[in-house]
């Protein structure tokens, strides 16, 4: 799986680069494999970054702007969802990426499926006891509870 990063190299938008160098550095900090493609100096790539955001997450004027995410040919999202991936602590999920070991999100998926499992089990015995005949009372202690 490669992530692929959109962007432009020679944008004039200052907000633009920031957006993009935000996106390099943190994947760079997680250590996430991932290829620049730049849309400024390459046609090819800026044609083919414009035909695979779907239609839905381009904006008013039909011109996606930089930076645009994908995981291979699958569309991730651009910076706006990307930054909402990085709050929620979900940026493995965003990319389609596997959380690696140790990480909060591979944690609380980990402690959540052990939780539902205890439930399960809990619910299990429960029915199982319910399930069960009741072993008649002797003699002996129907005399007790009089």
């Amino acid at each position: 799986m490669v992530i692929k990063v959109f962007l432009a190299t020679s944008s004039g938008s200052t907000a633009i680069k920031k957006k993009q160098q935000d996106v390099l550095g943190f994947l760079e900090a997680l250590k996430i494999d991932f290829a620049q493609l730049d849309i400024a100096c390459n046609e090819e790539n800026r044609m083919w970054m414009r035909e695979n955001v779907p239609e839905e997450k381009k904006p008013e004027n039909g011109i996606p702007l930089p930076p645009q995410i994908f995981n291979n040919e699958s569309y991730c999202g651009d910076y706006d969802t990307f930054f909402d991936a990085k709050e929620d602590n979900d940026v493995y999920t965003f990319l389609g990426l596997p959380a690696p070991p140790g990480s909060k999100k591979r944690r609380s998926a980990l402690e959540e499926s052990q939780e539902v499992e205890g439930e399960e089990e809990r619910e299990e015995e429960e029915l199982r006891q319910l399930e069960e005949p009741e072993e008649p009372i002797s003699e002996e202690e129907q005399e007790e509870d009089e």
